[in-house]
């Protein structure tokens, strides 16, 4: 059973910014925004990924992109960049291995390529309560009792995790939230809903661009 925990800021960084990676999962279809790459539609003048990769990059040693489609793109960011490993665009589990295993630092934090509002403070909360309630995955989590929404796929995890992920995607397992069943998991609960905003089809981007 997950061993679920809450945590709220401690001041003070217990993770050095040297020993985390970023990761941003670009590797789905887009089929909410009718088929596109999401993280390089324009957003504000710029691809939403530019949005995503200013806001993480300053907080984490480096940075990788997950993405199946549109690779050499992707790269002139100036990242590497790397394809699921799992065929047939299984989700942000088979994003996630393939950021495991290209990673070079003990912690991985992951966003998505379609959430340009994620907080400056990401990395600093999720590592802290990471230590603090010695877990394996730290998660954004906003709001409380019937407003609560979790955001899995804003995480910290530890890379030791990889060949645990892999067994699981083995087996054929593809939800984010049974793959943590099997972990320790700590939420961390952030006040600005918007920050963790996904933009995921046409209208949506139409109505963010102008506020």
């Amino acid at each position: 059973m997950v061993a679920w925990c809450r945590s709220h800021y401690t001041a003070g960084m217990k993770i050095d910014t040297s020993s985390i990676s970023g990761l941003i999962l670009a590797g789905g279809r887009g089929t909410r925004m009718g088929t596109v790459d999401k993280g390089l539609q324009e957003f504000r003048g710029k691809p939403m990924v530019a949005h995503v990769i200013e806001r993480l990059a300053p907080q984490v040693a480096g940075v990788l992109i997950n993405a199946n489609q549109n690779l050499e793109t992707y790269r002139s960011f100036g990242f590497p960049v790397w394809a699921d490993e799992v065929e047939g665009f299984a989700g942000p589990l088979a994003g996630m291995q393939a950021g495991l295993a290209h990673c070079t630092t003990p912690y991985l934090v992951s966003a998505p390529c379609d959430s340009p509002f994620l907080p400056a403070d990401l990395v600093q909360r999720l590592g802290d309560a990471l230590v603090d309630d010695d877990a394996d995955v730290a998660v954004a989590v906003t709001g409380s009792g019937a407003s609560r929404q979790p955001h899995p796929v804003f995480c910290l995890m530890k890379c030791s995790l990889l060949q645990n992920l892999e067994a699981y995607l083995a087996k054929g397992g593809r939800k984010v939230d049974a793959w943590y069943a099997s972990l320790r998991v700590t939420e961390v609960t952030f006040d600005d809903e918007a920050a963790f905003r996904n933009i995921n089809t046409l209208d949506e981007l139409q109505q963010y661009q102008a506020k």
